[in-house]
């Protein structure tokens, strides 16, 4: 198993065009913790994912992945230990369910070398894992939005990385397989020790799902927490700008908009 990974940032800015995303967050993405990254449309939720990545300077401050400072990491060595999961993909050469999911394997393979035995097995473990286990043959072109989003986690965990950065995993996801790639993400972090941020748009699923939240309130403003502190109605109700509501029912909490917005 993967050996945990510990990534912190220390006075991180990112700014990007007019947006500042962050200004001096000091952020320590534990192993076995599971974040939700919330903010409105355009608030710099992929910009922030794609800095903690090394795929984009930050501002100003470091982000340090065990110690050591992102810049000084060799991408290969890099991508053993920290995978982006990116909220679109461009596919522009026909290929099959499983060489997608083989593509995971490249930083673990020397320049030539050509995926062997092992690598097959995790790649199919990864297609059971999302419900792909019956594609693997098939033609990424034929594949429905959610089945390519599935195929997308499913490289991912091919990669097999300590650190996890998703971009929205529950995007063209169904109800069923939206709850669980999010619980089999958590279940990463918690009984894997493994490190995972994904932004969400449903409050509901992080409080579900993540033991931490980190809410990006514009300005550069954010807020950071254990999920339990952070997602109230009054931080939500400024993360969106509009009037939430939230309500305890058993160990869930149900957010809803409140009725008088309607006029708002």
């Amino acid at each position: 198993m993967t050996e945990p990974a510990h990534l912190v940032t220390l006075e991180l800015a990112v700014r990007i065009g007019g947006v500042q995303v962050c200004r001096a967050l000091d952020l320590d993405l534990a192993p076995g913790t599971c974040w939700a990254l919330m903010g409105q449309n355009g608030s710099g939720k992929t910009t922030l994912l794609h800095t903690l990545a090394g795929l984009r300077p930050a501002t100003a401050g470091e982000i340090h992945l065990d110690g050591r400072a992102l810049p000084q990491w060799r991408r290969p060595d890099l991508a053993r230990r920290l995978g982006l999961l990116t909220q679109d993909f461009q596919d522009p050469f026909p290929a099959t369910v499983l060489d997608t999911a083989l593509l995971g394997r490249h930083p673990w393979l020397s320049l030539w070398q050509w995926e062997g035995p092992a690598d097959l097995a995790r790649a199919r473990a990864a297609l059971k894992t999302v419900g792909l286990a019956e594609f693997e043959q098939r033609n990424i072109a034929t594949l429905s939005g959610g089945e390519r989003r599935r195929l997308g986690i499913a490289t991912l965990l091919t990669q097999d990385p300590a650190v996890l950065l998703l971009d929205e995993p529950a995007n063209h996801l169904d109800l069923r397989h939206r709850q669980q790639i999010l619980a089999t993400l958590a279940q990463l972090a918690h009984a894997q020790q493994r490190t995972v941020m994904m932004s969400l748009h449903d409050p509901a699923l992080a409080w579900r799902f993540c033991d931490h939240a980190l809410l990006l309130m514009g300005d550069g403003e954010v807020v950071a927490g254990e999920t339990r502190e952070v997602l109230n109605a009054d931080n939500l109700t400024r993360l969106y700008d509009y009037p939430v509501a939230c309500a305890q029912v058993g160990d869930e909490r149900v957010f809803v908009v409140r009725q008088d917005a309607a006029h708002t």
